[in-house]
């Protein structure tokens, strides 16, 4: 989903004023605007009456609408994280790792293969929520990838895929609200180190998510985003990209760098950039730009958030850079996923997911 925040979240304005704790409250009352997409007024009222506790002042704000069983259409403004969904009442089999003989596993037995999907999930849509993450979990099953680079996961999401995904090692940016997550396959991939680095002028919570990992004895630097949306954001947007950009060049020679994540980026916003460095690829274009897997946000096909209007855009995005001794991983193919509907009538996500597969040359 690529969300338009109204507001400005104001109460931002006066937080070099007061003492600690009146800090303390306007930057909840920020988040909550930012999450509910509702003003500063509605967000200090719902928060004082709930003894400034951000789940439960999100869940007195969102759940009178579900009780009235009538979810309103989604605003241009990001919706709820709506904490009180419940997608974990299901059966308790693992069906990520219990899959055998599908064609991600039977690549990866000799190791000579590496593969990983990005997608954002769209979990603040919390229309058919536990049937499109169940779509979302039967992608992963059925190519069983080594890693899963996920964007706008909300709590009961990631209560979700702890459980049906237990083969895997979760790793998320935040939380709370919604954010990103990096899932490495714990027969595979072996975890190191993980870091956080923030956006400081974001106003949506994003920031950009590392995890340090080796699969196979090569070094790997893993990085996720959901970079800032919308047009009106394009500045803020690009500044993020540059410091992802200056973090994958800060990253080890002896690394693989992979990037993966929901850029919102336009092609010439990467331009005014100054483009990509000669040592980093956008993947899609190092592959000789497949018209197959160009759009990942495509109105036309994907009717999930009702838009007559036909947009399409590559707002998913993957950048590689190469390590410089040691084993080498050399991006194969892209595919993507998630271009079926599921019973409901709808798509398991806005976005497309996307497959990529490497070479691992020992």
């Amino acid at each position: 989903m690529d969300p338009t925040l109204s507001g400005e979240t104001a109460p931002e304005a006066g937080l070099d004023d007061g003492d600690p704790a009146a800090k303390q409250q306007l930057l909840l009352c920020a988040e909550f605007s930012t999450v509910a997409s509702c003003d500063a007024a509605v967000a200090r009222r719902h928060l004082a009456e709930n003894a400034w506790e951000m789940e439960r002042a999100l869940n007195a704000y969102f759940e009178p609408q579900a009780e009235e069983g009538a979810v309103p259409r989604r605003p241009e403004t990001p919706p709820a994280p709506a904490p009180c969904v419940d997608l974990t009442n299901e059966e308790t089999t693992d069906p990520i790792s219990s899959e055998r003989g599908t064609p991600g596993n039977l690549q990866q037995e000799d190791g000579s293969v590496f593969s990983f999907i990005t997608w954002n999930v769209d979990g603040l849509d919390i229309n058919n929520l536990r049937e499109r993450a169940g779509g979302v979990c039967s992608s992963l099953a059925l190519y069983s990838p080594d890693v899963i680079f996920l964007q706008e996961v909300i709590p009961p999401y990631h209560s979700f895929l702890k459980k049906r995904a237990s083969s895997y090692e979760i790793f998320t940016g935040h939380n709370e609200g919604y954010f990103t997550a990096i899932m490495l396959k714990k027969s595979r991939v072996k975890f190191k180190s993980k870091e956080i680095i923030p956006f400081p002028n974001t106003k949506m919570m994003r920031n950009l998510l590392c995890v340090h990992a080796s699969v196979s004895g090569n070094e790997l630097c893993l990085m996720t985003s959901h970079l800032e949306s919308t047009r009106e954001h394009a500045e803020e947007r690009m500044n993020q990209f540059k410091v992802v950009l200056k973090k994958m060049q800060e990253a080890p020679e002896s690394a693989t760098v992979i990037f993966a994540g929901d850029t919102n980026l336009r092609d010439q916003e990467v331009t005014k950039c100054g483009g990509l460095p000669s040592n980093i690829s956008d993947v899609w274009e190092f592959l000789g730009k497949p018209k197959h897997c160009q759009y990942t946000w495509d109105t036309q096909m994907n009717s999930n958030l009702g838009i007559r209007a036909t947009r399409k855009h590559r707002f998913d995005r993957i950048f590689f850079r190469a390590a410089t001794q040691g084993g080498h991983i050399i991006p194969q193919s892209l595919d993507l996923l998630g271009l079926e509907k599921l019973d409901c009538g709808r798509f398991p996500s806005d976005h497309w997911g996307l497959l990529c597969t490497l070479d691992v040359i020992l």
